[in-house]
């Protein structure tokens, strides 16, 4: 037997749809990278006659395996800064951002699946740090490198470090302070990788 909801239940019900919540509310402000360093648009690149590499998206810890952004309130303990949020994981925006600034000084960036017949450096790493130090008042973009160059089975590692000094560690310059020392530490490992 089939049962249909008289119009009056219907109506009752209307009001309620507006409470029903399926997610956490967004937040009012969703942050992105972008790379100061581009390459012109129909510039062509070829392998065969540049620098090559893979850039890996960098392992995180915990405190950075989210799109939330973290502040060090003290050596021991971690907060979030209110009311902003990361697009996606920050290690992606980073490696996407690493991408683009090697592209931009000419080193042809390639794909797992496209380097496989080709001795190409890999790029990898770990994004130690991706936030706010509340003790100094700086965004903090900490780096740890491991390169292998093209035909070397030798990994070479460097750390990179970029600190970025804020009024206000709130959401209005999280984005500004965070992309402004993510984009000093690409250029550093460009500049790396390239020579």
């Amino acid at each position: 037997m089939t049962r249909f909801l008289s119009p009056a239940l219907l109506v009752l019900a209307l009001p309620l749809a507006g409470c029903i919540s399926f997610g956490a509310k967004p937040p009012k402000q969703l942050l992105t990278l972008s790379a100061t360093a581009q390459i012109a648009p129909g510039t062509v690149q070829n392998s065969a006659h540049a620098r090559s590499v893979v850039v890996q998206v960098p392992v995180t810890p915990a405190a950075l395996a989210t799109v939330r952004i973290p502040v060090q309130a003290t050596p021991t303990t971690l907060a979030y800064v209110k009311d902003a949020a990361w697009s996606e994981p920050p290690s992606r925006l980073f490696a996407r951002l690493v991408a683009d600034t090697l592209t931009a000084q000419g080193v042809v960036v390639l794909s797992g699946v496209q380097s496989v017949d080709s001795p190409v450096g890999n790029l990898a790493g770990e994004l130690r740090t991706f936030g706010f130090d509340a003790s100094t008042r700086e965004a903090v973009v900490t780096y740890e490198a491991a390169l292998t160059r093209g035909g070397q089975t030798a990994v070479e590692k460097r750390r990179f470090e970029a600190r970025v000094p804020v009024a206000t560690i709130d959401a209005a310059s999280a984005g500004t302070a965070l992309n402004d020392a993510a984009n000093r530490v690409a250029a550093e490992v460009a500049t790396w990788v390239g020579r």
